[in-house]
């Protein structure tokens, strides 16, 4: 069947599946809402995806139906670009379009005019979803969507987030990163982690008690466990077969309440780990002798991450020329961004929050790591650093250091999954670099003292209204709201604060540092207080 025709069968199926009359935006994390209003989102991004691999000669596109944190009556979908990254920042605008679309036909052509797709490639669609009741509809619904304009699919079923942008990557690279198989990602990860053990010349076994957020990752480590052959201890609470997905759990509620998770008994020196509910955040916490909270976010797993590749560079001798660096954002602790420029010596880079923007900051480094947080991250490695550290593995006599360094380096580029934040291959990076340098979480915590922060938002009449600049340090607008933040932030020691507006809400996202406990607390509600008075507060006053 010719483009035009299919494009009216589309359009008819589409009354199949109802749009309700609510308007959609394809953000950062692709679409999320009630999963009661999404079966149309679905079928439509369907669709796309078809116009999206067309677009890209056919290679594959990845569909994932998740909301990640989000509560278990929430839902969500967002598309995987072929290298494993998310959708290019140009086609969001085509997905919010066409979520919204009143005549979806009008839609899928101006798409195929704008892009000058060729209709005779065939297209070639990967779906996976995570451990949400409405997620079997809804990929039932997506695969009407992709079968409506002639694509063929793949359904994975249950699969961590990560886990699918890791199979397009493999899809799409003939192999070369790796298997596009749930059980190719097992064994390739596997193989780095117990390659970089036996280099150790250890054999003790941590214990690990591992948060599964009553999601997806609680099943997906568990198999990973099986591959490890007994070199970790791994005790999964929160698996699922109780509580409720991100319910009191997760890596979003420990880092947002700065507490454990419910389900989990927990004794000082316990080493403990939270994932979010589709496993691609994590986050490392414990209780101190003195029984207080300890965490561990993504700022520490990104400075931990950069100091051992450092290490590794150094010792190979490798030069580069763009070099390694992290990227964080303006929520990173400001001790964190000192601890890697004045102690580790690596730049830093600042990037607008959300995975989208870090990640491609990070692609302007050799090497590049990037951590938000709220614990998603991952690194990056250019060809031209790959090839030198296989160069060096090659040509140098296996029993000297700078041997050593470069293979420790090359297996952990296997052990890290480029494509975008992985909790279990996070953890393993982790549990890796811990146990080379025979760390508790307690030394690993003792490298910085973390500067007291606060988050608050401030629900206001329309969002819009506030303009940021500086990869969102600084607003533009409302007229002197910037000034008065400034003067507040002035009257603290070690202090700072800034407003971003919400990407999906009216709201505005409020953060500050300062030295005490204190300080902070009184720093963000007199910022809230300033919001609510220049941006057109609604509600309560802070």
């Amino acid at each position: 069947m010719t483009m035009d025709p299919l494009f009216q069968k589309a359009a008819e199926v589409s009354k199949q599946h109802p749009k309700p009359d609510i308007k959609f935006s394809y953000g950062t994390a692709g679409f999320r809402a009630l999963a009661d209003n999404l079966d149309s989102v679905m079928f439509r991004m369907g669709l796309l995806a078809v116009l999206r691999s067309k677009a890209k000669n056919g290679q594959v596109i990845g569909v994932v139906v998740t909301a990640s944190h989000n509560p278990v009556h929430d839902n969500g979908v967002k598309l995987v670009d072929p290298f494993g990254e998310m959708l290019q920042p140009s086609w969001e605008r085509h997905a919010s379009e066409l979520a919204n679309a009143q005549d979806v036909a009008e839609v899928l052509r101006g798409v195929v005019t704008e892009h000058s797709v060729d209709w005779n490639v065939p297209a070639k669609v990967f779906i996976a979803r995570d451990t949400r009741p409405s997620g079997k509809q809804f990929v039932q619904a997506l695969v009407e969507g992709v079968e409506a304009l002639g694509g063929s699919h793949q359904d994975y079923g249950v699969l961590a987030t990560p886990q699918l942008h890791y199979m397009v990557r493999c899809a799409n690279t003939a192999g070369e990163y790796g298997e596009a198989t749930e059980e190719g990602y097992y064994h390739k990860i596997s193989k780095a982690f117990l390659h970089l053990r036996s280099l150790s010349g250890k054999t003790d076994v941590p214990v690990i008690k591992l948060d599964g957020a009553n999601g997806v990752g609680a099943l997906k480590i568990k198999e990973m466990a099986q591959h490890l052959n007994g070199t970790l201890s791994i005790w999964v609470c929160n698996d699922g077969s109780t509580g409720k997905l991100n319910e009191k759990c997760g890596a979003d509620f420990v880092k947002l309440h700065q507490c454990a998770p419910e389900g989990m008994v927990i004794t000082p020196g316990d080493r403990c780990v939270t994932f979010d509910g589709d496993a691609d955040r994590v986050l490392y916490f414990y209780f101190n002798k003195e029984n207080k909270f300890c965490l561990l976010d993504g700022d520490r797993i990104a400075t931990l991450m950069v100091g051992y590749l450092k290490d590794k560079l150094d010792k190979t001798g490798v030069s580069l020329e763009r070099g390694l660096g992290i990227v964080q954002t303006a929520y990173a602790n400001g001790s964190s961004t000192s601890y890697a420029e004045s102690t580790l010596g690596v730049p830093v880079a600042c990037a607008k929050t959300g995975v989208k923007h870090v990640h491609h900051k990070a692609e302007e480094f050799d090497i590049g790591v990037y951590f938000e947080a709220n614990g998603h991250g991952t690194v990056l490695f250019t060809k031209d650093v790959v090839d030198k550290m296989k160069a060096i593995v090659q040509d140098s006599d296996a029993s000297t250091e700078r041997h050593k360094a470069a293979e420790k380096f090359l297996s952990m580029v296997d052990l890290i999954n480029q494509t975008v934040g992985d909790a279990m291959s996070d953890m393993l990076v982790v549990e890796t670099i811990l146990y080379e340098k025979g760390w508790s979480l307690d030394d690993w915590g003792a490298a910085y003292t973390d500067l007291p922060n606060r988050q608050r938002k401030v629900t206001i009449k329309d969002r819009t209204v506030i303009k940021t600049t500086d990869s969102e340090r600084k607003t533009t607008a409302p007229e002197g709201l910037q000034e008065e933040i400034d003067k507040l932030v002035a009257g603290y020691k070690s202090a700072r604060s800034f407003v971003r507006p919400s990407g999906t809400e009216d709201v505005v996202r409020v953060y500050a540092e300062a030295d005490t406990r204190e300080a902070v607390d009184s720093l963000a509600r007199e910022v809230s207080q300033i919001v609510y008075d220049l941006a057109g507060g609604i509600g309560e006053r802070p």
